[in-house]
């Protein structure tokens, strides 16, 4: 598959909460309180972020979207990954690798020293791709959020 990939604009805010709230929803039974979650993250990143150590790109073809992620500030030494999400026309075609070696880049780029992220057990192919480059799960906790039980995980990677 041919696709780019371009910093993320605040024109691209709708879409990203529209894809992440429908896909989840549908795949997870999520309810309606994960939409607004993404929508903050999302709201924060546009009004705040520090362009010398934070980023997001989205995948595209043309003028389809095809994922997204972002690499944002943790604390003075670690960097985490958040929205990270391909849609499933695009799964498998090389679009979620690209865009995870250019955040893990970015961020050693950055001068961090490591980084992190959030996800959930459920997310198999995520946890796949995590592992193939060498992120490692160090914490897992069930709970109940956005409706449903899951199993929280915290995945990290030291430079």
């Amino acid at each position: 598959m041919d696709f780019d990939l371009r910093p993320f604009d605040a024109a691209d805010a709708d879409w990203l909460v529209s894809q992440h709230a429908t896909y989840y929803a549908k795949a997870e039974g999520f309810d309606d309180s994960f939409g607004p979650l993404v929508h903050r993250i999302i709201e924060g990143f546009v009004e705040a972020h520090d362009n010398t150590c934070e980023a997001g790109w989205i995948a595209h073809q043309g003028d389809q979207r095809l994922g997204s992620i972002f690499c944002v500030r943790k604390d003075d030494t670690t960097a985490k990954l958040r929205l990270f999400y391909v849609v499933q026309d695009a799964r498998g075609t090389g679009v979620a690798q690209a865009l995870l070696d250019q955040c893990l880049g970015f961020a050693r780029a950055a001068g961090y020293a490591g980084l992190t992220l959030w996800t959930h057990e459920s997310h198999a192919a995520a946890g796949r791709i995590y592992t193939r480059n060498g992120l490692t799960r160090t914490h897992a906790e069930p709970v109940h959020s956005f409706g449903v039980d899951l199993v929280e995980e915290t995945w990290q990677i030291a430079f």
